[in-house]
């Protein structure tokens, strides 16, 4: 009888540690690593040029129709104010499918990056809250930190990093 209670204890531990845990798809802007659900990940793709549209702000390349689906590229070097580069082989496109909670909706979106790094379990252990830089940084986009290995990974907040209104949506 001990024994059938220690399973059950052992099988609630793996169920709240795999709760406890997530995958995140890391990838490089300059030297540094960000991280997004992987769950929000639809497609990596190598760097396809974007058809232009007007009067969209400058990290807005234009749109691509994936799978029928016409979506915004936001270029996150250009967002977060690194210096731009020239696209090159390893630049690529991830797309992205999250829902707007404010609004429930599904929004589909491409973010240009360097190149993509890895894929990472964080725990809640791992996770640590973004710190506060005063009022002249945006950290809105931040959901944590994680220190995976000695890795320090900023994890994006998808549902503030796509604003429906900037996208033109």
């Amino acid at each position: 009888m001990a024994e059938i209670a220690e399973s059950k204890q052992a099988d609630n531990n793996n169920h709240k540690n795999e709760k406890s845990m997530q995958q995140y798809l890391t990838f490089l802007m300059a030297q540094d690593e960000y991280g997004v659900d992987i769950l929000a990940v639809q497609e990596i793709h190598g760097w396809l040029e974007p058809r232009p549209i007007p009067n969209t702000p400058d990290y807005i390349k234009g749109v691509i129709d994936w799978r029928g689906t016409i979506v915004p590229i936001v270029d996150l070097r250009v967002r977060f104010e690194y210096p731009e580069v020239t696209y090159n082989k390893t630049t690529v496109v991830i797309i992205l499918k999250t829902t707007l909670e404010d609004i429930e909706q599904d929004v589909t979106v491409g973010i240009v990056v360097d190149a993509v790094s890895d894929v990472y379990d964080v725990t809640v252990e791992n996770l640590r809250q973004a710190p506060r830089m005063g009022s002249k940084v945006d950290t809105r986009y931040i959901k944590g930190i994680a220190k995976v290995d000695e890795a320090m990974i900023v994890l994006l907040e998808l549902n503030k990093l796509i604003n429906l209104e900037e996208l033109g949506g």
